[in-house]
């Protein structure tokens, strides 16, 4: 075989490989560890609008029972039960009566620990992102978890999709040098959780989100 085609061969057996869905064995693994793999690997939705890829550069790990921060501190509810189940499911929960934001699920079956998908760099359907985010600048189209999640078009009927063999994947992308990593405390976590350094992100980014640390609000004064 000619030099030339070898190369095309080899290029497309990467395209397909590069297409390929994350394996479920990808997330059957602590968030921790999930957590800094996640960075730099593509998200693909597909819906009638079209198809939107986008390149995760911030994530947060929360551990379930063992961590205050975790919606599953507490244990199993019919809202976060889902965390709860097999790995590689979403785990889509709605705040502050507007908002939705996704986790991906990981660990072992019956015990709580997911990601929280931070930010992503559009690679695919800007057009269709901008149209769902038209008042948002190119750099804040999925820079924070609601805008992400509204970028890839998610909310509560997504909850408990299968990201392995559904519509929504996770592709291999470019996974990000150890060297490039940083991380810090998660955005919006009080109390004891506060200082653990589970958010993840790529450095020198823009599309990364600003740090804001909880707010605590005391008891309302007696009027």
């Amino acid at each position: 075989m000619a030099g030339s085609a070898q190369r095309l061969v080899r290029r497309e057996a990467r395209v397909q490989l590069s297409d390929r869905p994350l394996p479920r064995s990808f997330f059957a693994r602590s968030s921790l560890e999930v957590a800094p793999d996640l960075l730099g690997r593509d998200v693909r939705a597909v819906s009638e609008a079209g198809v939107v890829r986008a390149r995760l550069v911030e994530v947060e790990a929360y551990q379930g029972s063992a961590d205050p921060g975790s919606h599953a501190f507490r244990g199993e509810t019919p809202r976060n039960c889902v965390m709860f189940g097999p790995p590689g499911h979403l785990y889509v929960y709605f705040t502050y009566g507007i908002h939705w934001c996704a986790n991906v699920v990981c660990g072992q079956d019956g015990i709580a620990e997911a990601i929280l998908l931070r930010a992503a760099v559009i690679l695919q359907g800007r057009d269709i992102v901008a149209s769902r985010r038209p008042r948002s600048t190119t750099r804040d189209l999925a820079r924070g978890p609601a805008r992400l999640a509204k970028a890839l078009a998610l909310d509560g009927s997504d909850n408990g999709a299968d990201i392995v063999r559904g519509g929504l994947q996770f592709l291999p992308g470019e996974p990000a040098p150890a060297t490039t990593i940083r991380t810090g405390p998660r955005v919006g976590v009080a109390g004891a959780g506060a200082l653990t350094p589970w958010r993840y992100w790529i450095d020198g980014v823009p599309e990364v989100s600003t740090y804001r640390p909880a707010v605590v609000r005391g008891p309302r004064k007696q009027a």
